[in-house]
């Protein structure tokens, strides 16, 4: 029988040899989340990666569809990262990912913006379990901050 604790955020992040960045802080006047009663709100995260941009440039040009799913799966664990500091370090708290927002840098008529913010959604399933789906929305942009290919922010229902 499995305990609570194998089934916990952090053990199944280690179980898919996942480890969370330092939360990142604010590159400008913001927060890089709040909390208002039940929900925390986590800012925009990039495709940070040992505390540098992992992936930039626009995707479909400088940057494959897959190294921008890549980019978005980076861009989750980022979120996670602030949650666990917004959290105080429990991740237990989370009751479940209510919505993500996905921007893609890309040029006009790319349309496979969906597939790349699966990176991001899928690594919260696998994390989160069905408290990780969410409603979301996947946006293309002509640019990101720093050039980057992927942006990503998120709401949670927290305890």
């Amino acid at each position: 029988m499995a305990t609570a604790e194998a089934n916990s955020i952090e053990a199944r992040l280690a179980a898919l040899g996942l480890n969370l960045p330092i939360a990142a802080a604010p590159a400008a006047n913001y927060l890089p989340f709040t909390i208002s009663g039940s929900t925390l709100y986590v800012a925009g995260q990039l495709p940070f990666e040992d505390g540098k941009l992992a992936v930039v440039g626009a995707v479909g040009k400088a940057v494959s569809v897959e190294e921008a799913e890549h980019a978005a799966r980076l861009c989750a664990l980022n979120i996670l990262a602030q949650a666990k500091a917004a959290l105080d370090g429990d991740l237990e708290r989370i009751v479940r990912c209510l919505k993500l927002g996905g921007f893609v840098n890309a040029p006009a008529g790319f349309t496979d913006h969906p597939r790349i913010i699966n990176g991001a959604s899928d690594l919260m399933v696998a994390v989160l379990g069905d408290a990780g789906r969410h409603a979301r929305f996947a946006v293309g942009a002509s640019s990101l901050p720093m050039n980057v290919a992927v942006e990503i922010d998120a709401v949670f229902e927290i305890r």
